[in-house]
């Protein structure tokens, strides 16, 4: 692995939270996440489940970690199963975890051959009490995955194998745990940001008229190895011109030119945690005098709406505010007018012309990480701070995303230190 050896107690920790939210005579089961294929016999990078991930810290395929808290011998009420290694394997995958490894990093001591899986499986369920068998599913309220996951698989074999047992849904128990972080959490998150942050000041002084965008891409992906990141925590958006204004945009292959922005939402993975950064920098090195006025109006918005973050606001609430903020502001840059927040109808509100997308998302082991957004924000979630105006007719599109931690006073802005304001910027690129 590329990171630091994570400590052993985050994950021991972890299962123990989880445990506490079982009903009593349970076993729960995680999967790791499967090597997708993209064709012949290609594979993309592999990427472990979050929640397996958080619960174990393996980053192993074909591995399976099973719960029963109130097994009768303690020995087996964690276990974790894994692939044997074997000469072939390694000699042409490299190395797979060995037993003792497996415990190391994850603090689980019962580490079974996957091989003798459902034998061990089977004696659990039979032997161990269980009246509530968790079994987990993706429930990210944005996903739309046709792909049949590991844990689906599971699900059916399950279900075909004990038809008569209670199922429960793990997935909202994880979900709850996962939106609040432990400090071991947030000095990840702060690693992968603090590299986010030397690759940007990278950027900094590479970026000028004539070069690609995707040639700035490179730049960032240079500096996230060279630092311990396996590359980017998503996509990278790379957009110079006219394509600052879409929010996804990923192509990355036109030419940046004077006198243009260049918006860059980039960010770095480290230990499969994220950060999730965006700056809009001007392309020749200097701002003119009405991208510099829409700049410092998204710059106001955030600052407002940071200010406004902590446990006792609901994030719904919050964007509502955020986007009223937004609203007097557009109004300043003449972009919308008295009259037409004076007409406007419930969803069709005037300001939706320039922005257009929510303010914040929840950031961890996931870049749009799990969580309640229908919930006051907790003490210890992590959360993005992104407002941004898009001006389609002239062409011009900012955006700002700092990461923040709610705190009991206030909030911990992990990206503080990192180059935002608009002569800053132009210092630094000169």
């Amino acid at each position: 692995m590329r990171y630091e050896p994570i400590d052993k107690e985050l994950f021991i920790t972890n299962r123990k939270r989880m445990v506490k939210e079982l009903k009593s005579a349970s076993l729960a089961v995680f999967n790791s996440n499967d090597i997708m294929p993209t064709s012949a016999d290609g594979t993309m990078p592999f990427h472990q489940n979050s929640d397996f991930f958080y619960l174990t810290g393996i980053n192993q395929e074909e591995s399976i970690l099973v719960i029963c808290p109130d097994f009768p011998d303690k020995k087996y009420r964690e276990v974790l199963f894994l692939i044997e290694p074997n000469e072939m394997l390694e000699k042409w995958n490299g190395h797979k975890l060995t037993k003792a490894e497996a415990r190391d990093i994850s603090g689980v001591e019962t580490v079974i051959w996957l091989s003798d899986f459902h034998k061990w499986f089977h004696h659990m369920m039979a032997m161990g009490g269980v009246e509530h068998t968790y079994l987990n599913t993706n429930e990210h309220y944005r996903s739309d995955v046709v792909v049949e996951s590991r844990d689906s698989r599971f699900i059916k074999w399950c279900r075909a194998t004990y038809p008569l047992h209670r199922y429960e849904r793990v997935a909202p128990i994880m979900a709850k745990l996962r939106a609040i972080k432990q400090p071991q959490e947030i000095e990840l998150m702060q690693k992968a940001v603090d590299i986010t942050g030397k690759a940007f000041k990278r950027v900094l002084g590479f970026v000028k008229p004539g070069v690609m965008e995707y040639e700035v891409e490179a730049e960032y992906i240079h500096e996230f190895v060279r630092n311990g990141s396996r590359g980017h925590a998503y996509t990278p958006i790379i957009a110079s011109g006219k394509n600052n204004i879409v929010l996804h945009y990923i192509d990355n292959n036109l030419k940046c030119k004077k006198d243009e922005l260049l918006l860059l939402d980039v960010g770095a993975e480290y230990a499969n945690y994220n950060a999730d950064l965006t700056r809009t920098i001007p392309v020749s090195g200097k701002f003119s005098k009405r991208q510099k006025e829409v700049y410092n109006a998204v710059l106001r918005v955030q600052r407002a709406a940071i200010k406004m973050m902590s446990s006792d606001v609901v994030y719904f609430d919050f964007h509502k505010k955020v986007e009223k903020i937004m609203e007097e502001e557009l109004l300043k840059l003449k972009l919308i007018t008295s009259q037409e927040i004076k007409n406007q109808k419930p969803g069709q509100e005037a300001f939706r012309k320039y922005f257009y997308h929510g303010t914040s998302h929840m950031l961890g082991l996931d870049v749009h990480d799990v969580g309640n957004m229908y919930a006051k924000m907790a003490l210890g979630s992590v959360w993005t701070v992104e407002p941004g105006i898009y001006i389609r007719e002239e062409g011009l599109g900012i955006r700002l995303e700092n990461n923040v931690v709610i705190q009991k006073k206030g909030v911990l802005d992990l990206t503080k230190n990192i180059p935002i304001e608009a002569d800053e910027i132009e210092e630094l690129m000169n």
